[in-house]
């Protein structure tokens, strides 16, 4: 396989990679009084001017080259999954940059895309492992788009996890970067895919058909119990210490910092949630997020939310690169002991929300930041929503399920011809 690589001069290829012999071979030069034009006749390399190279190429040496690395997806749905993988990728090398696959490559090889080109790149952008992102890449990695990613983005490595990529003719959409010697795997997130999010809505959907009153509030309270049940059959998702402390910065607030408080349930994380973060990260200098308990988001929406349960919710905004902190399960109420505690200067809120004002006795859970003059009401900047979301794929259902059941069947096929190969 012909492949266009940049071509280099040989003598500054071993200048570069063996800067000590070169260096002790020029000072032997010296001593022994050999002529410049002895020299000048390799490759035309005056030795004057290797010199005056020198200094150059060793601190070049000395410095770290800096290693890129290239991971695709659809990020359709993006979930702490994603999140985990790009960040593993990042993990391989110093830079990441990450094709979004289009929305034709992916109805051609998967079906219809869930969000739209620009809030899947909303969200890989928003990701603080993202160093770089090309939009509209091919499912597949062609030969074509391979030169391209080695000569004209620089990439070391492609990355993709141990899951299968299978193209509609049963292929390997990664096949050519392994043939060529320049891939590498990760381990892939168990308990979350895009598939199994799907999944949960729509049985969500079919279980609350026939289910009575949802506007009382001893209703929504039942619901989140029997959501609370059903969560737990849907989701496998394990959570540990040290996978939080993976997504988190690790870095408090400085003594002068400016802190700036939102919280939200942050349900299946999407672009509006991006946008609305970025926004109050630019009103100071940490931003601190709470995000609700599964209760409070069950009380305040009724089923079948929320779709994700807390800590996967959390780990989902810790990804986020406009955060510094998040409080996981945070009271509803911001509180005056709140404010304190965290040293907040400012309270924010989007314009678009989906709590339910209308329960009985509900309060103003902004009412002692507003009291205190510490409020800001921010301009959403996209009105995309948690239930707009869940819409679109109550709406497809059919199509959706003919996805889910097609990737199934394509996913149980590859395992069942590997583990038959492995058995031979």
């Amino acid at each position: 396989m012909a492949m266009e690589y940049e071509s280099n001069n040989w003598i500054w290829e071993w200048m570069y990679n063996t800067p000590h012999l070169f260096g002790g071979l020029m000072l032997t030069a010296a001593l022994l009084g050999f002529s410049t034009s002895y020299f000048g006749g390799i490759g035309n390399f005056p030795v004057s001017y290797a010199w005056s190279n020198l200094g150059f190429l060793l601190k070049k040496k000395r410095e770290k080259r800096r290693v890129r690395v290239y991971m695709d997806g659809c990020f359709d749905l993006m979930h702490y999954g994603h999140a985990n993988a790009l960040r593993q990728a990042k993990a391989l090398g110093d830079e990441l940059v990450v094709g979004v696959v289009s929305d034709e490559e992916i109805i051609a090889n998967k079906g219809p895309p869930i969000l739209s080109m620009e809030e899947r790149l909303a969200l890989v952008s928003g990701l603080k492992w993202v160093d770089q992102v090309i939009a509209n890449a091919p499912y597949a990695i062609t030969e074509e788009f391979m030169n391209s990613l080695f000569n004209e983005h620089k990439i070391d490595y492609v990355i993709h996890g141990d899951d299968p990529c299978l193209l509609p003719d049963g292929s390997d959409a990664y096949a050519l970067a392994k043939i060529a010697g320049r891939y590498k795997q990760i381990k892939r997130t168990e308990g979350v895919s895009s598939t199994d999010i799907v999944g949960r809505i729509l049985s969500s959907v079919n279980d609350n058909k026939g289910v009575g009153d949802n506007n009382s509030t001893l209703s929504k309270v039942d619901s989140g119990k029997r959501r609370q049940l059903q969560r737990g059959q849907l989701s496998q998702f394990l959570p540990t210490s040290r996978r939080i402390v993976q997504f988190s910065n690790g870095k408090g607030p400085g003594p002068n910092a400016r802190i700036v408080y939102i919280d939200g349930a942050f349900d299946l994380f999407h672009a509006g949630h991006v946008e609305i973060l970025k926004k109050a990260r630019q009103l100071g200098d940490f931003l601190l997020v709470g995000i609700y308990p599964d209760y409070i988001v069950s009380e305040q929406r009724g089923m079948p939310y929320p779709v994700m349960h807390l800590l996967e919710r959390t780990l989902s905004v810790l990804a986020c690169r406009y955060v510094d902190e998040v409080i996981i399960g945070a009271p509803w109420e911001v509180t005056k002991d709140m404010i304190t505690t965290f040293n907040i200067s400012l309270v924010v809120h989007g314009t678009v929300a989906e709590s339910n004002s209308s329960l009985p006795g509900e309060t103003d859970p902004y009412a002692i930041p507003k009291s205190m003059g510490i409020f800001r009401l921010l301009e959403s900047p996209k009105s995309i929503t948690t239930s707009s979301v869940a819409q679109r794929i109550v709406t497809n259902h059919e199509v959706y399920m003919k996805r889910n059941a097609k990737k199934l069947q394509s996913e149980k096929k590859y395992y069942e011809e590997k583990a038959y190969v492995a058995g031979d």
